[in-house]
């Protein structure tokens, strides 16, 4: 098969074809390296049969590496300028598919759908349909954090997640207790999932170049889901004990619970600690106490 992945030349004739520019106010960072996409792929795992959203997918340089596995792709993007170059560029490369020549796992016809939708706003539940989705993307900085924690808290459709995001969040979503990285975006992660960096992706194959490095980071959700009103609480928790990250957690819990060293011993957590030092069966234990607390009234 001919490759017919995105290079940066041709990014570049396409955004001057259509008059279009990267938007930073949307984070826009082309993937422009044909390896690198090939490489995101592979390392998510997906082919034939697996059904894959990928948000933010710009020119689609990703979306082709997905849909070259064979899956099915749903294919986002918020961008309207862009949506036409897209629909193009896949149509494209679907078309120059030789299927008579292509072995098994190949992209297919329709293997990819093209959205046109913001992703912090669209209907996930009506977009997914079932189960077993998987989130591959190069997700916009802006984005990145709050999405990934969205699609964990409220799309249980999907249940793997291979993100590029900038490195440092990309570090705090996988880190552990007792890391610099450590807080609460990292246990609210936990709440749902296993999370781990999945290697590196330099500043030089993005067009254009940001002046931050990249990395990836793998989620796998687990089962089963915990307890709406217990994630609340632990969620209500850390966020208040990470607010001041450095302070023990009888003065960063102090108003966040209404005895906080009773409550902390009663979970069986030293009142002298600091939050970074807790894993996620310390916080539950905790938010179970201080549910039973108000309970008793």
């Amino acid at each position: 098969m001919t490759d017919r992945m995105l290079t940066l030349p041709a990014v570049k004739e396409l955004l001057e074809q259509f008059g279009a520019a990267p938007r930073r106010s949307l984070g826009q960072n082309f993937v422009v390296d044909p390896n690198t996409v090939r490489r995101i792929a592979r390392l998510s795992g997906v082919g034939p049969g697996d059904r894959v959203v990928e948000i933010g997918a710009g020119l689609g340089s990703l979306t082709l590496a997905l849909a070259e596995t064979g899956a099915e792709v749903v294919a986002v993007e918020t961008d309207g300028r862009l949506v036409p170059l897209l629909r193009e560029v896949v149509s494209a490369f679907l078309t120059g598919c030789d299927q008579s020549a292509a072995e098994p796992g190949a992209a297919k016809p329709n293997a990819v759908q093209i959205v046109h939708a913001d992703a912090r706003r669209m209907d996930w539940s009506a977009l997914l349909p079932g189960s077993g989705w998987q989130v591959v993307a190069n997700l916009p900085y802006n984005i990145a954090t709050s999405l990934v924690l969205t699609v964990l808290d409220e799309v249980p459709a999907v249940n793997r997640l291979l993100v590029t995001c900038q490195r440092e969040a990309a570090e705090r979503l996988a880190a552990v207790p007792g890391s610099g990285a450590y807080g609460a975006v990292s246990v609210r992660v936990a709440i749902h999932a296993d999370a781990e960096l999945a290697g590196a992706v330099p500043a030089s194959v993005f067009y254009p170049r940001p002046e931050v490095e990249s990395a990836l980071v793998r989620v796998t959700r687990r089962a089963p889901p915990m307890e709406p009103d217990l994630r609340a609480e632990v969620n209500r928790l850390v966020t208040a004990a990470f607010a001041h990250r450095r302070q023990m957690l009888r003065r960063t819990l102090r108003g966040a619970v209404d005895d906080a060293d009773g409550t902390l011993a009663a979970a069986g957590v030293d009142p002298t600690d600091r939050p970074e030092r807790l894993g996620l069966d310390q916080w539950i234990r905790l938010a179970e106490v201080s549910l039973e607390a108000r309970a008793r009234g």
